[in-house]
Parts: structure tokens; C-alpha cells; sequence
């Protein structure tokens, strides 16, 4: 008899986005006549640059005709496209050869699909609050016991706290991990690793031979200089960590789906050979995927010029905008507000000690806007509620003026 995966079983952190639509649906089913915020799902909103739509089309028309259609192409990513990705990195001095780049559908897939070259015992660590699919993946693939109800976390995974007290950037595990994740900047809390920070995870990392799985989709909203945008600005990176990115943030492709892997040649892993782990990935892309879309990564190609990146900025800096429209209101009111400087994110202490999903009902009642609780990141979420700063700009006024308005704090 054919036997279901019973991990999937365990998740629970599926509840929230469901509950959220559920909550907001009975809203506004009991109060027809108020327009409600949406200011909780990351999701971009305004057009992508005409540049890169050039780019796309291009696409598109190449597929039109017998002299310039492709199929099947290098499962691995347009050469063209991961030569862009390499001038990318080295505009900040990062050295990356192409074999090393992989273009995908998005880095969120990715996330999830670079599990499969770790063993299946490895030790995961992430911080806490962070983005769900760290976890959940973890679960469906068996590296974890069950939810605690109690600890509000499962079992099996090491839980590095972000807090007010450390500046929303945990310290490495004392305990020993073998795959740890980190995202910066940081989704749900807009807060980006120094230079000294990362180094320490580095240092861990080199010690306890773990890997580092760096999620890098937010660094383009980086303004700080002072700031690092990859890991790989740190010394000793490639030997330990492998790094995530996305187009969907800085060029608006949450919908046309495309990505990167950067899985580096000196990285090694127990078996102490450098290369294996590319080479292991490279079996894995090849086996399990055909390559990203050809009209994606003629967008791609466009968003990695220099005009397209300009584009990209400005793209960026409208959504950034938005978060300082946001930030301002709420500090205003008196409420303690974290990042949203250099990231599409705020997050937000709730007034008296209010926990997340008590603070998603006060803001959703009083003022008809809608964020995310805090809690459904993470234990050390609870008391928080993440405002996403993805949205056109008439809409993020008429929010943040219903919050100045009716929010009673």
C-alpha cells in the first residue's frame, strides 16, 4: 500500500495566511461600506520598467521564429544571464565564476531544493522570527519532531532569538548546527547583518563545519553602504556558505518567477572535498529541472544592465518610500518601530504588552488595515506584527492616514 509523507502533517505555520483571509473576509462581511488596508503580504505592486519589458518581449519574439527559437537550454541558466550575475558581484569585489551560479524559477523553490544535497540527520538552526519556509521545508523533509505547543516551535530545530535586546540579530548557536539559515535583510524584520555580525556566523561556521544558507532577496533595498549585501563580502564565505537571490523584489518579477543559487567551489562540507557540493547541486538542477524560462531570463539579462539596474533602483526606492510614509505614522502614534530603512519591512512592537494576533484585530477594527502577527514567524514574534511596504503609493496614504486617524493607542 502507498504511504503519505506524515510530515506534512506536522506543519502548522500554514494556518496563518489562511486565518488572516479568514479574519479579514468576516470584516468585511460585517462592514460592507469600509475600504480595508491590505499592508501584510509582500508582494510587489507597481509595473515593471519598461527596460526590462523590452527585455521580455524580446523574449517572446525570439520563440516566434525559426532563426532565433529556442527550446531546452543549459539547465544551469542563459550564459549570457550568469555572466551578468558575475559582473553583479564583482562591482563589490566578490569573485564568482559562472559554474558557480545557478538561475532558477525564484529563490523561494530554491530554499526549499537545496536540501536535498544535506543529509537528512543534518542539525538546522534559523532565526527566530523568520521567513516560514525555512521551517516548513525542514518538516516536510523530516529533520524535525513535532510542533510544541508550549515552545511554540518544533522539535529538532535550534531557534536563534532575534530580539529588541540584540538588535533583531541573533549571535551563533551555542549548540552545535549544521545548516543555518539567515536572511538579510531580514523578512519579517527589515533588520540587516553588519559586516562584524556576519563574520562571527562565519567563524561559527568554519568551526563546526556547517553550511550557511544566505538569503540575499532583500539586498538591493539596502542604502546603507556601510552594510553588507552579500555574505560573500566577508572573508572565508565561500568556504562555508551558500548564497540565495531573487529578482521578484528588485525588478518586480514575484509573478515571472527568477532566481539564483551561488553554491562556491571552495565550499566543503564533511566529506572535506572542495567542489563536491557543486557538483552535487549541479546533479540535482539537472536532474530535477530544465532550466528557467527563456522569456524570464531575457528580463534577467535587461534587469542587470546598467540601465535596468538604474530602473531597478528607482523601483525600489518607491517601495522604500512607502515604508517611510508607514514608519513615520507609527512612530508617531508612539509605537516602537523596527527596520523599514533599508527594507520593504516594519516591524512592529504592539502598545502594552498586546500580543500579535490581539494587535492584527485592533488595527484591522479600528483602522480597516491588515498586517501580519508576528507570532506566525516565530515564537519571538509573539507581541509583533510585520507591515509590508509593497503597495501603491495612493493606498499606503489612505492606510497610514486611517491609522493616524482611528488608532487608539
Amino acid at each position: 500500500m502507498a504511504k503519505l509523507n506524515p510530515n506534512y502533517d506536522k506543519l502548522i505555520a500554514g494556518y496563518l495566511f489562511p486565518e488572516i483571509k479568514k479574519r479579514v473576509q468576516m470584516f468585511m462581511e460585517s462592514n460592507p461600506e469600509r475600504k480595508v488596508h491590505k499592508l501584510g503580504i509582500g508582494d510587489t505592486t507597481e509595473p515593471i520598467p519598461p527596460t526590462i519589458i523590452k527585455g521580455l518581449r524580446n523574449g517572446v519574439e525570439k520563440l516566434g521564429s525559426r532563426d532565433t527559437y529556442t527550446g531546452y537550454g543549459d539547465e544551469l541558466g542563459d550564459k549570457r544571464l550568469r555572466e551578468s550575475i558575475s559582473e553583479f558581484y564583482w562591482e563589490r569585489r566578490i569573485n564568482i565564476d559562472i559554474d558557480e551560479i545557478f538561475v532558477s524559477d525564484g529563490a523561494k523553490p530554491d530554499i526549499g531544493n537545496i536540501q536535498s544535497i544535506f543529509s537528512i540527520d543534518s542539525i538546522i538552526a534559523v532565526q527566530d522570527p523568520t521567513y516560514p519556509v525555512y521551517v516548513d521545508t525542514n518538516v516536510i523533509t523530516g529533520r524535525t519532531g513535532n510542533y510544541n505547543q508550549e515552545k511554540n516551535g518544533y522539535e529538532g530545530i535550534i531557534y536563534m532569538q532575534c530580539n529588541e535586546e540584540n538588535g533583531f540579530f541573533s549571535p551563533p548557536p551555542k549548540n552545535h548546527a549544521d545548516i543555518i539559515y539567515l536572511c538579510s535583510p531580514n523578512n519579517p524584520t527589515g533588520n540587516v547583518a553588519t559586516y562584524a555580525q556576519l563574520a562571527e556566523f562565519i567563524n561559527y561556521a568554519l568551526k563546526h563545519k556547517s553550511v550557511i544558507i544566505f538569503d540575499a532577496a532583500y539586498s538591493e533595498f539596502i542604502r546603507d553602504q556601510n552594510l553588507p549585501h552579500s555574505i560573500y563580502e566577508i572573508e572565508n564565505a565561500k568556504k562555508c556558505a551558500i548564497e540565495i537571490h531573487s529578482f521578484s523584489k528588485i525588478a518586480g518579477f514575484t509573478g515571472v518567477r527568477l532566481g539564483w543559487t551561488i553554491v562556491p567551489k571552495d565550499l566543503v562540507l564533511e566529506d572535506g572535498i572542495p567542489g563536491k557540493a557543486n557538483s552535487l547541486w549541479k546533479r540535482r538542477q539537472t536532474t530535477f529541472f530544465n532550466g528557467a524560462s527563456n522569456i524570464a531570463q531575457e528580463g534577467g539579462i535587461s534587469a542587470l544592465t546598467p540601465e535596468g539596474r538604474k530602473k531597478c533602483k528607482i523601483l525600489a526606492d518607491y517601495y522604500l518610500e512607502n515604508a517611510k510614509l508607514i514608519k513615520h505614522v507609527l512612530e508617531a502614534k508612539g509605537l516602537k518601530v523596527y527596520g523599514g530603512v533599508n527594507a520593504p519591512y516594519l516591524w512592529v512592537k504592539g502598545p502594552k504588552g498586546i500580543k500579535s494576533w490581539d494587535f492584527f484585530e485592533k488595527l484591522l477594527n479600528e483602522c480597516s488595515v491588515v498586517v501580519t502577527p508576528g507570532v506566525g514567524f516565530g515564537p519571538s514574534g509573539e507581541g509583533y506584527v510585520r507591515f509590508s511596504a509593497f503597495g501603491h503609493r495612493e493606498d499606503i496614504i489612505e492606510a497610514v492616514k486611517s491609522i493616524q486617524e482611528n488608532l487608539n493607542v
